[in-house]
């Protein structure tokens, strides 16, 4: 069985009802994701709904909805996703005044996401358990309805019977490289979603080198033997380095038309020696495309037991 792509099927349950009154403005600025902003003079709006049937008729552009809730409601130690249901055209959502995720790609490289549910893994790091949070949604839209549109909105928790020790499905950083060496200058790093091709997020047309980057801490407790870092499907080619040191890399040598790399499932062992158990791992993957589609562009993504990955995965 391959793990399904994150979505309410595969939640234990709903913890954060998250439908009804948003507060909400037009417009695009960038204090707006900030967790202490004072929204209070915004509109209040119903969500999920077309932002036109709430009295923006006829509006194109920027939009940003914001919305507060108690952590006291969310479990410590769990996995904990938000859904966001369907948005019209293209969003990024902020957590606490963090970027947990978008889908589409805004201005001056638009492409929509309307036809994607949306669904953002919540770091356990950014979640005030014992008091206010803030979730907010910028949001452009490029004609006909727009703004949060359907879907059931909400805080969910993830099936604690998922195979995955770490989850690394989300936001990752990346950066172009006509060369293919690293990349050394911060400034030239932008944010990408993982699993997703990166014609999708801006970089249409785009075939050559690029580089891929986050980090993760393994769960208290969990041994560091027997670990598989699951990186789905890449196209085409790809060097993966953990904590700067190769771990594996798929590359058949073969020509557009004729390569299959892009079709192989990536499953690296990751020798115990280089993980550290009290503090974050880096994991950077070179990737090369060498025509049509490109990037980590099918889950699944994350790192699980050797036990597992042969029970869940083969």
């Amino acid at each position: 069985m391959i793990l399904a792509t994150l979505t309410t099927s595969n939640a234990l349950s709903q913890l954060v009802d998250l439908g009804g009154r948003w507060k909400f403005s037009i417009g695009d600025r960038t204090e707006w994701a900030e967790d202490d902003f004072d929204d209070s003079e915004w509109e209040s709006i119903w969500t999920p709904s077309n932002w036109e049937e709430e009295g923006f008729y006829g509006y194109d552009g920027f939009a940003w909805y914001r919305k507060k809730f108690q952590g006291k409601e969310l479990p410590r130690n769990e996995k904990l996703f938000l859904n966001l249901g369907y948005i019209d055209d293209a969003d990024e959502v902020y957590f606490n005044g963090e970027l947990i995720g978008f889908s589409g790609s805004m201005p001056p490289k638009f492409r929509t996401a309307y036809k994607a549910e949306r669904n953002y893994i919540i770091p356990g790091s950014l979640v005030n358990y014992s008091g206010e949070n803030t979730i907010a949604v910028r949001v452009f839209d490029a004609t006909q309805w727009g703004g949060i549109t359907d879907g059931d909105l909400g805080i969910y928790l993830l099936n604690a019977r998922s195979p995955m020790v770490v989850d690394l499905q989300g936001l990752w950083s990346f950066a172009l490289s006509r060369s293919g060496r690293p990349i050394e200058d911060e400034d030239d790093w932008e944010k990408i979603m993982v699993p997703i091709p990166w014609e999708k997020q801006g970089y249409r047309r785009y075939d050559g080198f690029a580089w891929y980057r986050t980090t993760f801490e393994l769960p208290e407790g969990q041994s560091k033997e027997n670990l598989v870092l699951l990186l789905g499907k890449i196209d085409d080619f790809d060097e993966v380095y953990v904590n700067g040191e190769l771990i594996g890399a798929t590359n058949d040598r073969r020509r557009y038309g004729r390569s299959s790399s892009y079709s192989q499932q990536r499953a690296y062992d990751i020798p115990d020696y280089l993980i550290k158990t009290d503090g974050k791992n880096s994991i950077e993957i070179l990737v090369e495309d060498i025509g049509n589609v490109g990037g980590i562009y099918e889950g699944p993504v994350g790192i699980t037991t050797k036990g597992k990955y042969y029970r869940y995965f083969r």
